[in-house]
């Protein structure tokens, strides 16, 4: 008899579990779909980057940098969650001066004023600029190659990105190193300043800025970016007439380090409240644009979440914490400080996760994490799938949440990429660029994902 009941009474068992699982799965179904058509109908976290953007680009160190991270303290302290407070930040601040000036001279005749960019970080010129003739350089061995050339010239480092790749973060990545390491490269062999071609996917003449870098051995000379269009300008230009003149003028400056903070905000788990889920982005931006899609809306997207929480009064298992990291753009300082906190604390941080790709339509989720986190997180799929997440993958998750070295698992939130590179880091990222549908689809799908986190752990 024992025989012919436990088959049976394993089999109502599993049974049971089978059923209970998927009842749970519908829940959580039910809930996703109530999150997204919330946030698409409510639009609450759109309204709240145009607040944002109103005050304007907040590069670290900048009195607009301050008057934002207040504005979003207090934005927090208005929601009502449970704890907002600022985390000390010492940041750098550089600050660009007046417009900078541009040109390319034959025989000491102007042909063409070009659009130009100081980087961010780089030293003045002289008060009346530097003039030298200008050598076209492709990549770094090129340089090498060339370098009886160099001396005395301004280096054009035009290599653009490469338009064959879909992922146009991974095209980014192809030439960025000309504006990252440019100065230090031309100035082994002599040049007296650089000129980039910008980085980015669109045939615009808006040029881009982004962080250069010096190092203490070598001479610290003049860098900056021109536009697209012009650098296909100054590119044919060149070959007609190898030796024109290009004269830059800029009067940027970097001053003493100043005091800044992280903005966190969060809300009590009701079970685990030592176990934390971090959501958040950078909230300094380039000073040119008004920073909407890098990364105003990662940041207000990670205030909606906790906020989407507390509209649709869903109570966390786990602490939902927010954290609008201060100086990603030529530092990481943010990231840094607040990844000391995690550290030395008796809290746990299971799962953080990034926004700081834009805000356009989202479609997967890279996760950094062993393939058994990996697996379970993607379980999760038909749940992310009520707002429009299609994969998740292993991947990098960004800058600062990087630095969160004792969490279970690091996500990077990926919309679609295409026009992202188009604004990124110049005058064209402004709040008109952004979607209020695909910017509210993202705020759902991070908080999809946070409740997941929050609910079943890891």
């Amino acid at each position: 008899m024992i025989r012919i009941l436990l088959p049976l009474l394993l089999f109502i068992i599993s049974t049971k579990i089978s059923f209970s699982q998927t009842d749970k799965i519908s829940d959580y179904i039910s809930v996703a779909d109530t999150i997204t058509k919330t946030a698409l109908r409510d639009r609450k976290g759109y309204d709240w980057l145009k607040e944002l953007c109103e005050i304007g680009p907040r590069l670290s160190g900048s009195e607009n940098s301050m008057k934002a991270i207040l504005w979003a303290k207090n934005k927090m302290t208005e929601l009502g969650f449970d704890s907002v407070w600022l985390q000390p930040v010492m940041v750098p601040h550089w600050e660009r001066g007046n417009k900078e000036f541009c040109a390319i001279y034959n025989d000491k005749i102007m042909i063409k004023k070009l659009e130009v960019l100081a980087l961010g970080g780089s030293v003045s010129t002289p008060e009346n600029g530097i003039e030298a003739n200008v050598i076209e350089i492709k990549s770094f061995d090129e340089l090498k190659q060339k370098a009886s050339e160099v001396k005395g010239k301004i280096v054009f480092f035009n290599r653009p990105i490469d338009q064959g790749m879909t992922n146009t973060f991974a095209g980014y990545g192809s030439a960025v190193d000309q504006r990252v390491y440019g100065a230090i490269e031309a100035a082994k062999y002599g040049a007296i300043g650089v000129v980039i071609r910008s980085v980015t996917t669109k045939f615009d003449n808006v040029p881009h800025a982004g962080v250069m870098l010096y190092v203490d051995s070598l001479p610290r000379i003049p860098a900056a970016a021109i536009g697209y269009l012009d650098s296909d300008f100054l590119s044919e230009q060149l070959k007609l007439n190898p030796g024109l003149v290009l004269k830059l003028r800029m009067n940027c400056r970097t001053l003493e380090d100043t005091q800044s903070f992280n903005v966190i905000g969060e809300i009590r788990g009701k079970e685990f409240s030592e176990e934390i889920v971090v959501v958040g982005g950078h909230f300094d931006s380039w000073d040119v644009g008004c920073g909407a899609h890098d990364d105003g809306a990662g940041c207000i997207q990670s205030i909606e979440v906790l906020d989407l929480f507390k509209r649709l009064n869903i109570k966390p298992k786990r602490t939902i914490r927010c954290v609008l990291f201060i100086n990603e753009e030529n530092g990481s300082r943010g990231g840094i400080e607040y990844g000391k906190l995690a550290a030395s604390s008796s809290e746990k941080h299971i799962a953080a996760i990034e926004a700081d790709r834009g805000a356009f339509t989202p479609v997967g989720f890279n996760v950094d994490s062993d393939s058994i986190t990996i697996n379970k997180i993607s379980t999760w799929l038909p749940i992310l799938e009520k707002a429009s997440i299609e994969w998740v993958k292993k991947g990098g998750s960004g800058v600062d949440v990087s630095k969160i070295k004792n969490a279970k698992a690091l996500l990077g939130f990926v919309p679609d990429d295409q026009r992202y590179m188009d604004v990124h880091h110049s005058a064209n990222d402004v709040f008109e660029e952004v979607h209020p549908r695909e910017f509210e689809l993202g705020a759902a799908a991070i908080t999809v994902m946070v409740y997941l986190l929050s609910e079943e752990g890891l």
